[in-house]
């Protein structure tokens, strides 16, 4: 009986063993992209942070961020790969933000990847009064690589290069010649504090995370398993707008909630793109370029926001605290150089006009109902249905109920 009971458990110990060495045998590889010895597999506190984290409370925590940021994951790591860093630095933004771009931190790091105002300017992410870029996940993760690339090229591994991310490449370089060594058990020792406590728990949390978000074994076995699929998508396309466009507008165009655009647009600190630009990009869901190139079409900013007519006494402190907008801002949408008014002028608002569909005019444009067509429309107003997508910057014939087109010039 034992012995047909061992022939039918066999395999089963044979497949337990398997998993474990496919296991055992990515956990090095990970170590080694982070050029740490295998032997950091029994670092305690390392152990102590995956343990806590891998309770059911901290998995699902762990893995609901991770399903939150699938739209950065993947162009976060084709940049980290472009540049020649190890994926598995995609943990180290988690580390520092928990992928949240609305991140801040007491000591003003914004971010991803906590940048402080002075490392962001020489990286040349602009803060001012549009924009901080530090929020940009595309500008921000390349200015990241570009930095951890720096940091690399100066110490020579990786995991030193994480580190001194953490407390700064001085503060490490002081550690290394004080202990006279750069590997990583003598940094880590906690009598010696050759680097502060916060940068020995930092490369152990990275290490941590890495080691949980790619365990597949688990993923496979867990209700996050869609997350091993994301990896090789390209979800997050970039578009170019022009000076002053609305949010609001491209996400009415693209049939979009204005949330979610925004979600991946945090780098503006208004729901518009700067009037300095001729040109500024946005990010919007790779599966919406198609509905942009087709939809979207340039428009002057007269016609987006509220123009307001300067009256006797009015200022543009007045008028901006009227609107909710800083009086900077309505200089530079209406590019004045300076803050004298005159009466009956106009000023563009960057407020976008609620009332703006009562004043169009019906008899040059039409809104799409329910079972219009580009050739049904045409016909009833004795428009081509070329003169119709050219008018429209259409480049196909999908329109959507609510579209608003232009019929005549």
């Amino acid at each position: 009986m034992f012995k047909y009971l061992l022939i039918f458990l066999s395999p089963l110990f044979l497949y337990a063993n398997l998993t474990y060495t496919s296991n055992y045998n990515k956990e090095l590889a990970l170590l080694q992209s982070f050029d740490i010895e295998p032997s950091f597999l029994y670092d305690p506190v390392m152990n102590d942070m995956r343990n806590k984290n891998n309770t059911v409370r901290k998995n699902k925590l762990f893995f609901k961020t991770m399903n939150e940021a699938y739209l950065f994951i993947p162009a976060i790591k084709n940049i980290l790969t472009k540049h020649g860093i190890p994926q598995e630095f995609l943990y180290l933004a988690m580390a520092e933000s928990n992928f949240s771009t609305r991140a801040y931190s007491k000591k003003r790091a914004a971010g991803l990847w906590q940048f402080m105002p002075r490392t962001a300017k020489h990286y040349k992410l602009n803060i001012n009064e549009y924009v901080d870029e530090r929020r940009d996940l595309i500008k921000s993760t390349e200015a990241a690589a570009t930095y951890l690339s720096s940091l690399h090229r100066r110490f020579g591994k990786w995991y030193l290069a994480a580190i001194a991310y953490n407390c700064g490449g001085g503060r490490l370089n002081r550690a290394i010649t004080q202990a006279g060594t750069d590997d990583l058990a003598v940094l880590l020792d906690p009598k010696k504090k050759y680097i502060p406590r916060e940068s020995r728990l930092y490369i152990r949390k990275i290490v941590a995370l890495a080691l949980i978000g790619t365990d597949e074994q688990f993923l496979l076995s867990s209700e996050y398993e869609h997350l091993l699929n994301r990896a090789n998508a390209y979800p997050i396309s970039t578009v170019k707008v022009p000076s002053g466009e609305s949010l609001k507008r491209v996400a009415k165009l693209i049939d979009m909630p204005l949330k979610d655009l925004q979600k991946l647009n945090r780098h503006l600190k208004y729901d518009f793109v700067p009037p300095y630009s001729k040109k500024y990009d946005i990010y919007i869901p790779y599966i919406k370029l198609s509905e942009f190139k087709q939809r979207y079409y340039e428009d002057s900013i007269k016609n987006i926001y509220k123009i307001h007519v300067v009256k006797s006494g009015d200022n543009l402190s007045h008028i901006g605290k009227k609107y909710g907008v800083s009086y900077k801002v309505i200089m530079d949408f209406n590019h004045l150089k300076n803050t004298r008014l005159r009466l009956k002028q106009k000023l563009i608002i960057p407020i976008v006009s609620h009332g703006k569909k009562q004043k169009i005019n019906s008899r040059f444009y039409y809104l799409v109902k329910k079972g219009d067509s580009l050739e049904s429309i045409s016909k009833a107003h004795k428009v081509s249905v070329r003169n119709i997508k050219q008018q429209n910057h259409l480049k196909g014939s999908l329109i959507k109920i609510g579209d608003r087109l232009k019929i005549y010039e």
